[in-house]
């Protein structure tokens, strides 16, 4: 067993070694602006949308549609606060420079942008089953139509595009950081508490039984997985230079859904 544990990782390190210095050439030549760079940087940003549904959907049990949703909270809280102080007069032309004036540095808003929909994540998980899907749908679509009212407008453009905002140089980057995040829900799924959400996806009855406080563990892998989703829209108005409520649709939610039921439910590796 040790001896296979010692391959793989072995095997994994090579891999990732052969990735970054794929990545680097490309980065330094004409292939950086190409199609192949592109599909590249969005396969790496979806990899941990991806992974973060399944920590919910496949490790938990618990059928949620509101993937979108949790991006758009991502990608507008990281818009906003790192759109520089002097070009906010120009991207919030209609409402006199916005009510924020400050300019945060890219990795804590980042973090702060997981943060904001992992708190809007919190209240929607008091139903179960079928009930959650709908809910998380319709909270997904509701989120979308009020970031466009135009009383927030100051705050979130209405439905005007956010540009301007600080994004990436170099194709590692969306590499980095989701290679980072997938590493940290990997670790989770491996600790107790990934084995505590095993069990309640078998059966809650029994988990329940054993001792495991079902709306801990519930609320921990819900709050976790909309946490890395909201980094995941931060990272996907990074990559497309901009962030507007209309990019988040319901059919974002169904290409993620559809790449977790294809690489496998419950699978990091296919994912």
């Amino acid at each position: 067993m040790k001896n296979k544990k010692t391959r793989n990782l072995i095997c994994s390190l090579l891999l990732a070694a052969v990735l970054v210095g794929v990545l680097l050439y490309i980065d330094n030549s004409p292939l950086k602006s190409s199609m192949l760079s592109t599909v590249l940087q969005k396969g790496a940003i979806y990899a941990l949308l991806v992974v973060s549904m399944n920590l919910l959907n496949g490790f938990t049990g618990l059928f949620s549609l509101g993937q979108a949703g949790f991006m758009l909270l991502g990608a507008y809280t990281y818009a906003i606060l790192t759109i520089p102080v002097d070009q906010r007069i120009n991207v919030y032309q209609y409402f006199d420079g916005g009510i924020v004036q400050f300019q945060m540095p890219q990795i804590p808003a980042l973090i702060l942008a997981g943060v904001v929909a992992a708190l809007f994540a919190a209240p929607v998980l008091r139903l179960k089953s079928d009930y959650l899907a709908i809910a998380t749908l319709g909270f997904a679509e509701i989120l979308r139509a009020v970031i466009q009212w135009e009383k927030l407008g100051p705050l979130t453009n209405a439905s005007n595009i956010l540009r301007k905002f600080t994004g990436y140089d170099s194709i590692l980057f969306p590499f980095i950081v989701s290679g980072v995040c997938i590493a940290i829900i990997v670790l989770l799924i491996n600790s107790t508490y990934g084995r505590a959400f095993k069990a309640i996806r078998e059966d809650e009855i029994a988990a329940e039984a054993m001792g495991i406080n079902l709306m801990k563990h519930k609320m921990l892998s819900f709050c976790t997985s909309s946490f890395f989703a909201g980094i995941g829209g931060a990272l996907l108005a990074m990559f497309q230079f901009n962030a507007h409520a209309k990019n988040f649709t319901t059919a974002m939610t169904y290409e993620i859904l559809l790449i977790v039921v294809i690489g496998g439910i419950g699978s990091i590796t296919g994912s």
